[in-house]
């Protein structure tokens, strides 16, 4: 799951927007609050970096596939879909060369392990 970052800050809009109610119990208050909070801390991380790690993704996915060019849009919509068309790219050419090329198969690994550490925020789990 990769959570859109539009999508958490409309919900953290009508979470706050619902606790600016006064028959709110403090209790709730503080528990919502403290939820927007962290999820702002998240949400402003993953949007400080999306853009650089998707160029810098890209650029990899382009090299493990043997294509040139680069991100001329860097508006985030468009490197996402860019990336998405990528990675469907490297995933059948992964299949193509599974067990026939160790080189670009570790390549391939080593590049998804990479940007699965790019993609990582602050507390995650793994």
């Amino acid at each position: 799951m990769k959570p859109n970052v539009s999508d958490v800050l409309m919900e953290l809009s009508a979470l706050v927007a619902r606790n600016a109610a006064p028959d709110i119990p403090p209790t709730d208050r503080a528990g919502a609050l403290g939820l927007t909070a962290a999820l702002l801390a998240i949400a402003g991380r993953r949007w400080d970096d999306a853009a650089h790690n998707l160029v810098h993704e890209n650029r990899e996915l382009r090299k493990l596939l043997g294509l040139s060019g680069q991100d001329d849009d860097l508006r985030i919509p468009a490197l996402t879909g860019e990336n998405a068309r990528l990675r469907a790219m490297l995933i059948n050419r992964h299949a193509e060369i599974e067990g026939k090329d160790q080189q670009l198969e570790d390549a391939i690994w080593a590049e998804l392990a990479a940007s699965t550490v790019r993609r990582l925020t602050p507390g995650s789990p793994v």
